[in-house]
């Protein structure tokens, strides 16, 4: 089926922020990490009678309603998978952050406590014992930190490794585990493989609700001033196909077409920049910036369930924006279904008998207001 461009635009009071603008580079950008679903273990015979996802910049929400249609009470392990990650704390989030603390779950409204298993491994091989065995942390490389203290120094440690024998450190090293060259403290380079699962029964002919949320890690990219107007104005004036718009430039392809951005949210978004030749005289780190950011989901966990999801509610959530300018929101709509504009913030695409075969990419993007210009 194709995807339907889904244009959102909805403008947002503009907010003052004091102090210059810094200049950011076209490249700067951070890739998303994306979280899904609940997922059972060897059951596939309870049904999702309801989905509501609630999708935002600050918070990812999911309501289910699952019902057992059985004769007889079925009770499995229930899990949230989190993506690998690796310690790549130069261009990835931090650990507490790609290991989805954040994760949070309700049962009939009520909180409960949930386990969490962690595994390691390093080139396909699984290590999860040897470090184990050194009671070295999995989930935070060995509580490895990384941050500026109040003197403005930068403090690198990780404890779990320092605590060791130099024979013990010699050993991980020698393995791999641990990289020493120009990191006394440590650096761990295993991948982490984790999820929080807890034992859950569902009675026979009954539904039980299941809540959970998390943080979202958010992707973002900067597109400076005279490209961002030359491809939005580009956009805009050019003719599209709706289902396939016009790329934009190299760099940008990937990125702003695959958020199914339509012709006429182009031209929308190219309204708040000044016309390209007024703009190529001005110095280009001084004028406005195009700013991406988004959230993706794994729709298609839901898929482990009994199948479709009898009722489906996907509810996009537009924050404010950081700076001065508005917010405009873009997404490829499931089954191309219709996107309902709840009030001013909420957008909502509904669908019933539904079986995810793609999974969810939501742009938020930030342009600036109609009266702002560049410094000449």
């Amino acid at each position: 089926m194709i995807r339907k461009a889904i244009p959102l635009a909805v403008l947002l009071t503009s907010l003052f922020v004091a102090g210059a603008s810094v200049p950011v580079r076209a490249d700067d950008s951070a890739a998303a990490i994306a979280a899904g679903g609940l997922v059972p273990r060897r059951e596939t015979r309870i049904v999702m009678a309801r989905e509501v996802l609630k999708i935002g910049l600050k918070k990812v929400v999911v309501d289910y309603d699952f019902r057992n249609d059985s004769d007889e009470d079925v009770t499995t392990e229930v899990a949230f998978p989190v993506p690998p990650y690796e310690n790549d704390f130069a261009q990835g989030p931090a650990p507490e952050q790609a290991s989805f603390q954040s994760f949070k779950l309700w049962v009939d409204g009520k909180p409960v406590h949930f386990e969490l298993e962690a595994k390691a491994t390093l080139k396909g091989r699984d290590i999860t014992a040897l470090l184990n065995a050194d009671h070295i942390d999995i989930p935070t490389f060995g509580h490895f930190v990384d941050f500026v203290d109040k003197a403005h120094v930068e403090v690198i440690k990780c404890p779990d490794f320092s605590r060791l024998t130099q024979s013990s450190k010699d050993r991980l090293a020698k393995a791999g585990v641990f990289e020493l060259e120009d990191t006394p403290w440590g650096w761990g380079k295993w991948t982490v493989h984790l999820q929080y699962h807890w034992t859950q029964t569902f009675p026979a002919h009954s539904t039980v609700q299941i809540r959970h949320e998390y943080v979202p890690i958010s992707g973002d990219a900067y597109t400076m001033g005279d490209w961002a107007v030359k491809n939005l104005m580009e956009a805009g004036e050019a003719p599209a196909d709706e289902a396939n718009p016009k790329p934009l430039n190299p760099e940008d392809r990937g990125d702003l077409t695959s958020f199914c951005l339509g012709p006429a949210l182009a031209r929308n978004m190219a309204g708040g920049f000044p016309k390209q030749s007024a703009y190529v005289a001005t110095d280009a780190n001084s004028g406005p910036t195009l700013w991406m950011q988004w959230v993706d989901f794994i729709l298609t966990t839901a898929n482990t369930w009994k199948r479709p999801i009898e009722d489906f509610t996907l509810i996009v959530e537009r924050s404010k924006p950081e700076h001065d300018g508005r917010t405009l929101i873009s997404f490829c709509s499931p089954e191309a279904g219709k996107v309902e504009k709840i009030d001013a913030d909420h957008f909502q695409v509904h669908l019933t008998n539904f079986v995810p075969r793609s999974e969810l990419h939501i742009g938020f993007f930030e342009v600036p207001s109609a009266k702002s210009s560049p410094k000449k």
